[in-house]
């Protein structure tokens, strides 16, 4: 049995998948790129390339890219202030684990929108860890954020558990030699889950098994 679990965090415990598509799709409209949900999914929860690239191949140069970027951060930090998007039931039931296991985060998300999410959510605190996009070089596929996790912690993989909803976190997962349970939400649900050990239909039923 796992002493640890490494959570995931967009699409896991905080349902925000969806506004970043949303904001990431405003922005490019702007310069006339479509951004499917298909190709978000690839290119975002599959590659972990981003959608940039989309608007240099239409001819947007280099700082009106950048000038895009500020914009879609600015537009995603809106929606997360007026939504509510901590999962129903998280709250209790991270309670209720904390008590056996040793917790942390292990997001792709950027230190300020973690912070804007989480302002009263109460989330953090429940955690005896939380890494952020800023906190490693190389981002999820790449093993690295789960390895920073485990040299923080002082733990050993056999010793860790992940959650992820997303095919690159369990690649990520993976290749830092830990198991790993999925969770997927409605943007992940159509990639592949081979390498989870479990996969579960709700945060409900994976409660269950913990």
């Amino acid at each position: 049995m796992p002493t640890t679990l490494l959570w995931d965090h967009d699409g896991v415990l905080v349902d925000t998948e969806g506004l970043y598509f949303r904001a990431t799709r405003e922005v490019l409209a702007r310069v006339g790129v479509e951004l499917s949900e298909q190709h978000y999914r690839e290119l975002f929860l599959v590659q972990a390339r981003g959608a940039w690239h989309l608007a240099e191949a239409a001819g947007v140069d280099a700082d009106t890219l950048e000038t895009l970027e500020h914009a879609r951060n600015a537009r995603y930090t809106e929606l997360l202030t007026t939504h509510d998007v901590l999962v129903p039931g998280v709250l209790p039931l991270l309670d209720r684990l904390r008590a056996r296991y040793r917790m942390a985060i292990v997001t792709s998300s950027r230190r300020m929108h973690f912070d804007a999410i989480h302002r009263t959510s109460g989330v953090p605190e429940r955690f005896e860890l939380v890494l952020a996009r800023e906190d490693y070089e190389h981002a999820k596929p790449d093993p690295e954020p789960y390895l920073t996790a485990m040299a923080r912690l002082g733990v050993g993989p056999e010793e860790c558990l992940v959650i992820e909803d997303s095919e690159r976190g369990l690649l990520a997962a993976h290749g830092a030699g830990i198991r790993a349970w999925a969770l997927p939400s409605p943007l992940t649900r159509a990639s592949s889950f081979a390498l989870a050990e479990r996969c579960f239909d709700s945060l409900a039923q994976l409660a269950q098994a913990l």
